[in-house]
């Protein structure tokens, strides 16, 4: 029998695991793939969730793996800017900064630093019951007793819809492609985040390291016209956006429908809790799905200095965590619905160009500043 067991090898089942073993707490983590192998896309680690890696000692390592981004643009499809958020003064003051690295590079140090004894992979869940503990049910036919569950297994969470039964999930009409790329980005772009507004439509991209960016296409799901030719969509963008896409492979692609979840009472129950997208997963745009679930670890970690009552931790965690978790997925999805406005977009980047820089790094703080 397992003591904690966390349901989930993503980064904030990954971080959370990191978080136990440094207070010294035995879990074992379950993971549905075969290996930890360099599969998805790129991510943003924003200044929050550095702060946190930095508590881990993991900081240097992620920087090093990764490209330090010190600002991020919102442009019109000819990569001419609509505002500008600048992030040194907020690096300073945090002493950490915005990284972009690959999802499995990451994945791969915060693994390392766990220890692959305590992560049994292959482990995917099919069936948790409650009797005296929880029953883990997984699909290779092994089955585990544990006392006290974390649910870190996404917006499609099992741990959530087999023992809260609740979870509406929300489709933004949106289409998402995301790719990895072999390309020169001119240099005043290297430690830069760039998103293009069209109509309908657009293209985000980001270094990772000297010649890997990362990019994502966004479009309407009602104007989305070629499937086989995704950079057709984009014509009428700055010819290094359309360069971008034509110099990625297929299979460095992936396609989703950007979704989200609407908020749930509640994230936990005797002796079990949600983390991560399991309780809020969040569109994008802010770019802070994992980087909410970052903190979900943290502040889960910082209760448990304190009190080991898994109960108490988990009911004081979704109150200190609730208010802010509830602002990100709302502006996530206002955000991602004006920039994909199809009429008034000249009136939409007009007003966007008069918001003050101030006013985009207070947005940015609130995001980025830990609650304890």
């Amino acid at each position: 029998m397992n003591e904690i067991s966390i349901i989930g090898g993503g980064i904030g089942g990954l971080t959370l695991g990191n978080i136990l073993k440094q207070q010294n707490i035995d879990f074992t983590l379950y993971e549905s793939a075969a290996e930890i192998k360099p599969v998805g896309s790129g991510i943003m680690m924003a200044i929050n969730a550095m702060q946190i890696f930095d508590k881990l000692g993991l900081k240097e390592k992620i920087e090093q793996a990764g490209n330090k981004i010190h600002g991020i643009s919102i442009t019109d499809e000819k990569l001419k800017r609509i505002s500008k958020t600048n992030v040194l003064e907020l690096e300073k003051k945090y002493n950490s900064c915005n990284v972009a690295i690959h999802r499995a590079d990451l994945q791969k140090i915060l693994a390392e630093n766990i220890g692959y004894e305590n992560i049994q992979l292959n482990h995917a869940l099919n069936k948790i019951q409650k009797k005296e503990n929880y029953i883990l049910h997984f699909e290779n036919g092994t089955e585990t007793e544990s006392k006290i569950v974390f649910g870190a297994d996404g917006i499609h969470s099992k741990v959530r819809n087999q023992i809260f039964g609740t979870g509406t999930i929300r489709n933004t009409q949106q289409l998402c492609w995301r790719g990895l790329a072999e390309f020169d980005l001119p240099e005043n772009f290297h430690h830069e985040a760039i998103e293009a507004w069209g109509k309908g439509k657009r293209f985000g991209f980001v270094r990772m390291t000297d010649r890997k960016i990362y990019w994502y296409a966004v479009i309407n799901k009602n104007i989305h016209q070629n499937e086989n030719q995704l950079a057709e969509n984009f014509y009428g963008f700055h010819p290094l956006i359309l360069e971008i896409m034509e110099k990625t492979f297929q299979e460095n692609i992936i396609f989703n429908e950007i979704i989200d979840l609407a908020p749930i009472p509640k994230w936990h129950t005797n002796h079990l809790c949600l983390i991560g997208d399991a309780a809020h997963a969040t569109t994008p745009n802010l770019g802070q799905g994992a980087c909410q679930s970052i903190e979900d670890a943290y502040i889960i970690g910082k209760l448990l200095e304190n009190h080991q009552n898994f109960n108490e931790v988990f009911e004081n965690f979704q109150k200190i965590r609730r208010k802010k978790v509830d602002y990100v997925v709302d502006t996530s999805w206002k955000i991602g619905q004006v920039s994909q406005w199809e009429k008034g977009t000249f009136v939409r980047n007009f007003v966007f160009r008069l918001i003050p820089e101030s006013f985009n790094q207070k947005l940015v703080e609130k995001t980025i500043r830990l609650e304890m």
